[in-house]
């Protein structure tokens, strides 16, 4: 079949902003051994195939992965503004690049959230973060203190949009109704179905914003040795296999596809240094799997037929 060689972008919410389905994750960025220029040409290339969105955080690579973007950047200006630039707070690691933090622990007050943006725009050598997410949820989390931060950032240019990641439906909504909330990037794949079931994606659908997804192939759990799977993921890597087939596609590109077509619209994010792992994630944008082929994918996850 034909394939997409771009991927496409979609508004994720009713006020929101303009990101490609495909977004680039670049928390392994650091293990990747590229150089400075290697990375220009990676993210040359992931905007050749349409790819115009990161997705950063500010602890990933032990606090350097921002820093690796931002030599990159800083290499080939031009890319400032051919990208927009996702990144995240909230969790404080210990780290030797952070010696005033005695234990991994949540800090969602309004000092760090600004003093964290803030390290983000210098790391990466950018003026503007197009979406800023609070990366876990914290139970000492004060919304209107939260709310205040985003507003502070919002009015001085620093951050466009704001988000969530990995918060319940609950969460989510005690902080929207401070401060209004473009998506919540959660963890969703065939080997981690609770999303579909749980109301997040129904939300989703509801307020009308797209979620972003994280760890879409499973950690590369399905993609293993056979010997290696569980009698699980031996299920699910077989019909991936039969529907890859029957499509002519890799079995990648059937997993992401099938996160796709959820009507939420979900943006899904890559995890991968290699130009033709990204290339199958946009792939599957060009991909509608039948409702039989969706469900014997469901199914085979679930170990049982639909009730």
């Amino acid at each position: 079949m034909s394939m997409s060689t771009s991927s496409p972008r979609l508004q994720i919410a009713p006020n929101g902003p303009e990101f490609s389905r495909i977004v680039l994750g670049l928390w392994r960025l650091g293990s990747w051994q590229m150089t400075a220029q290697q990375r220009v040409s990676f993210l040359e290339q992931a905007l050749a195939l349409g790819i115009t969105t990161i997705d950063q955080a500010d602890i990933y690579g032990d606090y350097q992965s921002e820093s690796l973007l931002g030599e990159a950047i800083a290499l080939a200006p031009h890319l400032r503004d051919q990208f927009q630039f996702v990144s995240k707070c909230g969790i404080k690691l210990v780290s030797d690049k952070r010696p005033a933090h005695g234990m991994q622990h949540y800090d969602t007050s309004a000092a760090h959230i600004i003093a964290s943006a803030e390290q983000s725009l210098r790391a990466m050598q950018i003026e503007q973060l197009d979406l800023l997410l609070i990366h876990r949820p914290d139970p000492l989390m004060d919304a209107d203190e939260i709310a205040g931060a985003f507003r502070h950032l919002q009015e001085s240019g620093k951050v466009r949009y704001f988000g969530v990641s990995n918060f319940t439906n609950s969460q989510f909504e005690l902080l929207a109704s401070r401060f209004p909330l473009v998506t919540n990037q959660v963890e969703l794949s065939l080997l981690h179905m609770q999303a579909l079931h749980d109301g997040t994606l129904d939300l989703c659908q509801q307020l009308r914003i797209a979620p972003m997804i994280w760890s879409a192939l499973g950690g590369g759990n399905l993609f293993r040795l056979l010997a290696e799977q569980d009698e699980r993921s031996q299920r699910i890597s077989a019909v991936l296999a039969r529907i890859a087939a029957e499509l002519e596609v890799s079995p990648g590109t059937i997993a992401l596809a099938w996160i796709l077509q959820h009507p939420s619209r979900p943006l899904v994010l890559t995890g991968s240094g290699r130009l033709a792992a990204i290339q199958e994630a946009v792939n599957a944008t060009a991909i509608t799997l039948s409702r039989e082929q969706w469900f014997a994918l469901w199914c085979a996850s679930a170990g049982k037929n639909v009730d």
